[in-house]
This record gives C-alpha cells, structure tokens and sequence, in this order.
C-alpha cells in the first residue's frame, strides 16, 4: 500500500505544477479568405491533460480566435467576446467585421493583462477586408499580419513560415501551408501533439476539418505510427 500512496502522491504534486502554456496555433490568409490551425494537446506540467482540446473558437459565424496559454482564461475571454458581438451584431443588423472582433478581444487582453496568460490569433472574413489576420499576443499588442504563428511551438517554424508562406495562394495552398507548419512544430515542441483542427473561411461560410494523429505529416528523427504499433 505504501508504494500505492508514493504514486498517488506523486500524481498529485505533478497535477499541481504550474499549467504549461505549451501549444501551436496559426493562422494564414489566402486570395479570399484566411485558414486557422492548431494542435490539440492540454498540458499541465508534464501531465497531458487533454490530447484532444479544439483550440479554434468561434466568436461569431465569419470570426474564429485561436487560443494559447492559460486554457481557462482564453475560454472565458472567448465566451466574453462572443457575447459582446451578439449584442453588436443585433444592434447594427449586419455581418460583424473582423477588425471589431479583433478590437474588442484587444480592449478584454489589454485591460486584464495583470491578470491573463492569453496569446490569441483572431481571423475570419467580411465582405469589406476580405480574410484579415490579427495577431495579439500575450499583453495585448495587436497588429494585422498576413500570417501569425503563437505558442511555445511557434519557435520552432518562424523560418518554415517564412520561406513558403506567400501571398494570393489558393484556399487549398494556404491548408496545407498550415498544416505543414503545425506538424514541424509538433515534432520538435513536446508541449505540442495530438491532431491538427483547422477552420477554413470564405465568403462561402466556414469550413470545418482535422488530421488525425496517425495521419500527422512526418519529419526527420520521428518514429512513425508503425513503430508504435509494433512496440504495443
């Protein structure tokens, strides 16, 4: 029993290691909209808490926000923006424009900044900007970038992103371009794993898709999904 309780013990104290802000999100504009992507690994301390956490939230039907750091601080801003453009859509009667969604995010992450770990990567289409990216990363800054990477895998791509992101690419160009990026820096990042969701928007809508774990790009000096299954 005595070994039991050492076990339990040591589960408990790493469950109460600082929450790792570990994560990969981006997002890209294409020639007619933008595409989102992230991973999908929750991680506390060294305990994986979720492999398969959707980082990609919508905060109204033509805006998504991508989330990185304190999981529980970028749901709640999330929930807060999402609420506050309802109320702006009802009362203008019209699509809400991205910079807006991206400003009123910025007005939430600046004023509480003392008291947020919140990275975000706001990104969607309005039929006045086209795609439009806004990066606002931890602070509050906010800029419009034509691409924008966050998370501790971040570090790991900023040369891929800028070798072969390119403007006017297709919506089809612009995915793979993401999601290439996403699997470099889940291979080098352990604070980074699972799939890979991303959200596609146009002036046609939203569309929704992910790679399943098993069918995540390889790299070099990765075991491939055979080797885990022969060692099962």
């Amino acid at each position: 029993m005595a070994h039991l309780r050492q076990h339990a013990d040591e589960f408990e104290a790493e469950l109460k290691q600082a929450v790792s802000l570990g994560t990969t999100i981006m997002a890209a504009s294409f020639d007619g909209g933008v595409v989102l992507g992230a991973d999908s690994r929750t991680s506390t301390g060294n305990y994986v808490a979720n492999r398969v956490t959707d980082k990609l939230t919508p905060l109204c039907e033509n805006v998504y926000v991508c989330r990185s750091g304190s999981a529980a601080d970028t749901q709640n801003m999330a929930a807060y923006v999402q609420y506050y453009l309802q109320q702006h859509r009802m009362e203008l009667d019209r699509e809400v424009s991205v910079s807006v969604a991206a400003n009123l995010a910025k007005q939430l992450v600046y004023n509480n900044k003392n008291m947020l770990q919140a990275g975000l990567i706001v990104a969607g289409f309005d039929k006045k900007e086209g795609g439009s990216v806004f990066a606002l990363p931890l602070g509050g800054t906010l800029l419009q970038v034509p691409f924008a990477i966050g998370g501790s895998g971040s570090a790991y791509i900023y040369g891929f992103c800028d070798k072969f992101w390119r403007p006017n690419m297709s919506a089809e160009e612009a995915k793979k371009f993401v999601v290439q990026a996403v699997s470099h820096a889940m291979a080098r990042d352990g604070s980074s794993g699972g799939c890979i969701r991303t959200v596609v928007i146009t002036k046609d809508g939203v569309r929704r898709d992910f790679v399943p774990g098993s069918n995540v790009p390889q790299h070099y000096g990765e075991l491939g999904a055979q080797y885990a299954t022969a060692m099962a």
